[in-house]
């Protein structure tokens, strides 16, 4: 399997770190950036990764930011795909076995490099469970259809 990843300037430290966790964890990997510490927006990585989760070019994906939310909105904003925030194990586990998450979104600012390899190798080794499970991400998968409505007036 072979791992979508990117951050911003706030995750890069963290995304380099992952790097390598990967490369050790024997996973391939393409990397859609930032390639530096200089600004960037994280929107920007987080479409240009989950548009690819999106279109079936990658399983998993992994994007980093300070705290992992500004990157898992942008990324949730994509149909089909869903993104979670992970600072533990635990939840890791369940974003894949519950949620059939593909995305899975770290703060650099949040955790540390081992206990983020941790949650990676855990994320990226869980299995979705179906059954009781399937039935609520379809539920998911229906409300995303539903076209928004637009705001009531103030």
């Amino acid at each position: 399997m072979v791992i979508a990843i990117g951050s911003d300037q706030a995750g890069f430290s963290l995304k380099r770190a992952l790097l390598d966790a990967l490369s050790e964890l024997g996973y391939e990997y393409h990397d859609f950036g930032c390639h530096s510490a200089e600004s960037v927006d994280y929107p920007d990585i987080a479409h240009a990764v989950s548009e690819a989760v999106a279109a079936g070019r990658f399983e998993r994906a992994i994007l980093v930011c300070g705290t992992g939310a500004g990157m898992a909105v942008a990324a949730n904003k994509t149909p089909g795909v869903r993104a979670v925030v992970a600072n533990d194990t635990f939840t890791a586990h369940q974003a894949r076995e519950h949620l059939d998450a593909q995305v899975l979104c770290l703060g650099e600012r949040i955790v540390g490099p081992g206990l983020a390899r941790d949650i990676v190798k855990t994320y990226l080794t869980a299995s979705f469970e179906g059954g009781r499970h399937e039935r609520r991400v379809n539920k998911i998968e229906k409300i995303e259809a539903v076209p928004s409505r637009p705001a009531p007036a103030s």
